[in-house]
């Protein structure tokens, strides 16, 4: 490629590894666990990292730095690693760059794996976290202790679909000097790219939008070149790589990332639209419907809405678990971002663990209902979706 700058999707379809002597067109798949060296020297000076070398997949792979080069390009980050699934992304990434004594300021409303990370796992070793209320951003900075190093959040969250202020967030972190990282699963490079607005370091589950089809899991952490060395190292030892499989298959996904992204979004807007009159829905949450509490923020930071679309049921627990029960063609499923329309009742099913005040906490309500809109006709999702609430 020349040295012009490309849109986005040429550098999704058009960043790609050196072609072999075999001339392909498409990369191949690098199903190696290690690499040979010509001689002694070579081999010292690849370890000795004095020259830009393959050592080992745990390491590095063509097919996973080929991924990664195109997540870095679409986020606008320095450099990146690629992790087996989304989880180990946000834990290394974490565990590589806190020690004991460490504080963590998080948005409420997390991944649920991710919540307990932070309130089951990392106080075993004396890291604590303190959550603000995502509608209480005024809230953030009386939560900063002197022993702070990160502040952590996702937007749009999941499942409630509320909007936090990256400039805000970017803004907070380089006053206190904190740490900030964003997981922009939900979004996508392609929707927005927290990196222009103060995030030091973005971190995905690919296993989601990026792929697209729910066909294989991964994750990806992105940013400041100096974290992710620290990153790589202590990943490179504890082992959470991704496979080459995984990434010639995500790098694959990236090159329809904007075409499916753009879709999903149109639908998922039409829904929204749709749920927003439906007698049976008693409120919508959808990043680009003016309804939306964070509505100008997400047109400030966002160039798409998403594909999640949270409603609420009038009934509570009851009616959402009938509703589910009457979806015919919409899958029900724990996963997201797929190429089919996914219904979820977080109360009855991912967070029934908690107590109803816990739920509450997060926006989770008894008739919540979480959809991920795929790219079937919108025709028959809508159809699907209004026979199940009648």
């Amino acid at each position: 490629m020349s040295d012009r700058s490309y849109k986005f999707e040429t550098e999704a379809v058009r960043t790609q590894l050196e072609r072999s002597q075999f001339s392909e067109h498409s990369t191949p798949l690098y199903l190696t666990s290690s690499f040979v060296f010509d001689d002694a020297e070579d081999m010292r000076a690849s370890f000795a990292e004095e020259k830009s070398k393959n050592l080992y997949s745990r390491f590095s792979n063509p097919n996973t730095s080929e991924f990664v080069e195109k997540i870095c390009k679409m986020e606008g980050a320095e450099a990146g690693y690629a992790f087996a699934t989304g989880m180990a992304a946000v834990y290394n990434t974490l565990a590589a760059l806190l020690s004991a004594g460490d504080h963590i300021v998080s948005a409420s409303s997390v991944f649920g794996s991710t919540h307990s990370l932070f309130k089951k796992y990392l106080p075993k070793w004396n890291i604590e976290t303190s959550y603000f209320k995502v509608n209480e951003p005024e809230t953030i900075e009386s939560f900063i202790q002197p022993n702070t190093k990160i502040l952590y959040a996702e937007t749009p969250t999941n499942p409630a679909i509320d909007i936090l202020d990256l400039e805000l967030l970017g803004n907070i972190a380089k006053k206190h000097d904190l740490i900030l990282v964003i997981d922009n699963c939900f979004a996508t490079p392609y929707i927005q790219n927290p990196i222009k607005y103060g995030a030091d370091l973005v971190v995905h589950s690919a296993t989601k939008l990026i792929d697209g089809q729910g066909r294989v899991l991964g994750g990806v952490a992105v940013g400041r070149a100096d974290l992710i060395r620290e990153i790589y190292l202590f990943s490179r030892n504890t082992g959470p790589a991704m496979s080459p499989f995984n990434a010639w298959v995500l790098s694959k996904s990236l090159e329809t990332l904007s075409v499916r992204i753009e879709k999903h979004c149109e639908n998922a807007l039409k829904v929204a639209q749709f749920l927003e009159g439906h007698p049976a829905v008693s409120s919508v949450k959808y990043p680009f419907l003016p309804s939306h509490p964070q509505y100008k923020t997400a047109m400030k930071q966002m160039k798409l809405g998403g594909n999640i679309v949270a409603f609420e049921i009038k009934g509570g627990i009851e009616t959402g678990r009938a509703f589910l029960n009457k979806i015919k063609m919409c899958s029900l499923s724990a996963n997201l971002g797929d190429t089919r329309t996914i219904v979820t009742h977080p109360a009855s099913t991912t967070h029934s663990k908690l107590s109803e005040d816990e739920r509450l906490a997060v926006s989770i309500t008894d008739g919540l209902v979480r959809t991920s809109i795929g790219l079937e006709h919108v025709d028959d999702i809508i159809y699907d979706i209004n026979q199940a609430l009648s």
